[in-house]
């Protein structure tokens, strides 16, 4: 009896253990079903742009400087009739700023006490010249006697020879003066010349603005002295004109090709992000700078500003328009990156999928030379329970959409972007994204990153 009792005990408490593990297993079986996540295939215009940094520049811009040493004593009045200083719209002769002039002034009366002193001199050696010159004929006329007369007793022979060399002398002396007033009159010029350059001088203490524009920057105060040597210091830095700007972009050297003289450029500015400003490349130079191994070009693009919105030296963020497609089908670059798992492959189309690769590698090198040469791309979209793949051909992408074209694929039609995977048992579902690596597993899938789905294809 006791056996007995102890049998059915050991029956009971095996049953008990047993439903408690089938309980335990069917509140713990993970069963995860895959959950497509679907966009649709649209129609549309597509923009193909390259990004790029760049800074805004005045288009023509002029440094104003000193050309005489000094301090600085006055600023002079813009169009308003303020003070110049930063931002001041001035016209061309407009005053800027006038220099101590009183070592200029000193310098232009020395100049022109020296000019009256040279034209003295001048008027002083014409004067010589005439006096040496009615002494020659003075001097001929006695030679010219004493020659009829000769030595002889009326004429002593030290008289002869006296009115001979005294008419030496006469010719000799005109020719001193005449060479006396040839140095008066370069003595004259020279003078002439340091007086211009005395005014000069004084003139430039004066300073003035050579175009009409806008103050950019002011370098100078009141009581400040500018020394000018071997260069002219900068007072002042305008802006020809704000109506023109100049974004200077550095373009990577992987993106230079695509750039060329008059392309369409958009860009913006964190001063006003909400606005668009449009433009066009202007000049690419040649130039280029290498920081940290990385080549760059300063590529030029000319905008209006009109209404004065874009102010120097700005930080634009352009976009240079490499493309553009009208009414195409657009699908996103994650549905032309997604790959399913071959159990996920519909039985009819992993079929046809293997005779395809067969056919490849039977073609050989003559068939990935053909495919090579064109741009394939592969969506999937869902058949039941399974996935479908349609091969199409792809052309321009803004980064987010590519545009698309093929015989099987519709406007409207839902392709593929990712899945998610649900537990089913305690009703938890994770989203999966194509980018994001996954554990190895049941269900694994990797997201591939190119539009021809090599993943699929290593799959297949």
């Amino acid at each position: 009896m006791r056996r007995t009792i102890g049998i059915t005990v050991m029956g009971m408490v095996v049953v008990a253990v047993v439903g408690c593990v089938g309980i335990w297993w069917s509140h713990h079986k993970i069963d995860k079903d895959p959950a497509f996540h679907t966009a649709q295939v649209k129609r549309g215009d597509l923009l193909a742009t390259i990004s790029a940094t760049g800074t805004v520049e005045p288009t023509e811009v002029v440094d104003v400087g000193a050309q005489v040493g000094g301090m600085i004593r006055t600023f002079g009045k813009d169009k308003n009739g303020k003070t110049i200083d930063y931002a001041s719209v001035v016209d061309a002769g407009t005053v800027l700023a006038k220099i101590d002039d009183s070592l200029y002034v000193t310098a232009l009366e020395t100049a022109i006490a020296q000019l009256q002193q040279a034209t003295a001199n001048k008027t002083s050696a014409d004067a010589n010249v005439l006096q040496m010159k009615t002494k020659l004929l003075q001097a001929q006329q006695d030679w010219e006697r004493a020659k009829k007369l000769g030595p002889s007793d009326a004429l002593a022979q030290s008289a002869y020879d006296q009115y001979f060399a005294n008419f030496e002398v006469a010719k000799a002396n005109v020719g001193v003066a005449e060479a006396t007033v040839e140095q008066a009159k370069a003595s004259l010029s020279q003078s002439r010349a340091a007086l211009t350059n005395a005014r000069i001088n004084l003139g430039y203490c004066t300073i003035t603005s050579p175009v009409k524009g806008v103050i950019i920057d002011r370098r100078v105060n009141i009581g400040q002295t500018v020394v000018a040597s071997l260069s002219a210091p900068s007072l002042f830095l305008m802006a020809k004109d704000l109506k023109r700007i100049t974004i200077w972009v550095s373009v990577n050297e992987a993106d230079i090709g695509s750039i060329y003289k008059g392309q369409p450029v958009t860009f913006t500015v964190d001063a006003i992000p909400h606005r668009e400003f449009k433009g066009q490349v202007g000049k690419i130079r040649l130039n280029a700078t290498m920081t940290q191994n990385v080549v760059t070009y300063i590529v030029e693009v000319n905008t209006d500003n009109d209404d004065g919105a874009l102010l120097p030296y700005l930080t634009a963020n352009a976009r240079f328009i490499t493309g553009k497609r009208a009414d195409v089908l657009l699908v996103p670059n994650a549905a032309l990156r997604w790959s399913p798992r071959p159990d996920q492959i519909a039985p009819d189309a992993r079929s046809k999928i293997h005779a395809a690769k067969g056919a490849k590698r039977e073609n050989g090198r003559d068939s990935g030379a053909v495919e090579a040469s064109q741009s394939h791309g592969t969506i999937w979209v869902a058949q039941g329970n399974f996935v479908r793949p349609i091969r199409v051909n792809t052309g321009l992408t803004d980064g987010g959409f590519t545009e698309v074209e093929g015989k099987d694929v519709a406007d409207g039609m839902n392709v593929i972007i990712g899945e998610t995977l649900r537990d089913t048992a305690v009703g938890v579902g994770t989203e999966r994204s194509p980018l994001m690596p996954q554990p190895m597993g049941r269900g694994q899938r990797q997201g591939q990153t190119g539009p021809d789905n090599p993943g699929a294809e290593r799959e297949r």
